[in-house]
């Protein structure tokens, strides 16, 4: 089976398709932000967890210290993220999102929103619910992501 045929017509290969879309609406919004997903990523991060060490942005994305030090200073030269250091410790900044990386990043939320309308468009209400219904049941038997 040709991976055209799997994605068209098996029940995971759909729902991998909706995937796909909802993350392409998404990695749009960000692009035209002249963001890269990662940058986003991590911008989002730090509005939540102002002050994050560079070691848990390493972590939460699950890559290098040395990846995270090179994204830092792409944002940092934007005045996206100021790195600060802790009471004079230069071997331990604390990181922050500028208030214009805020404002970059708003609106989001409301745009995947957007995005999910879209793609449930064709369903009325009751399908909604039975999808939900079904992928509630789906997913209960699965362990939760961790990120």
């Amino acid at each position: 089976m040709k991976i055209e045929e799997y994605t068209e017509t098996t029940t995971l290969g759909l729902l991998r398709w909706v995937g796909w879309a909802q993350r392409k609406a998404g990695e749009d919004w960000v692009t035209s932000r002249e963001l890269s997903p990662e940058q986003a990523f991590v911008l989002g991060y730090l509005v939540k967890a102002p002050g994050a060490i560079q070691r848990d942005i390493a972590a939460m994305t699950r890559t290098s210290a040395a990846s995270v030090s090179s994204l830092l200073q792409g944002l940092e030269r934007r005045g996206l993220v100021d790195r600060r250091t802790q009471d004079g410790d230069e071997r331990r900044k604390r990181v922050y999102a500028t208030p214009a990386a805020a404002d970059l990043i708003s609106g989001f939320d409301d745009a995947m929103i957007a995005a999910d309308e879209s793609i449930l468009a064709p369903l009325d209400q009751a399908e909604r619910d039975t999808l939900h219904a079904l992928l509630a049941t789906i997913t209960s038997a699965l362990p939760r992501p961790s990120r």
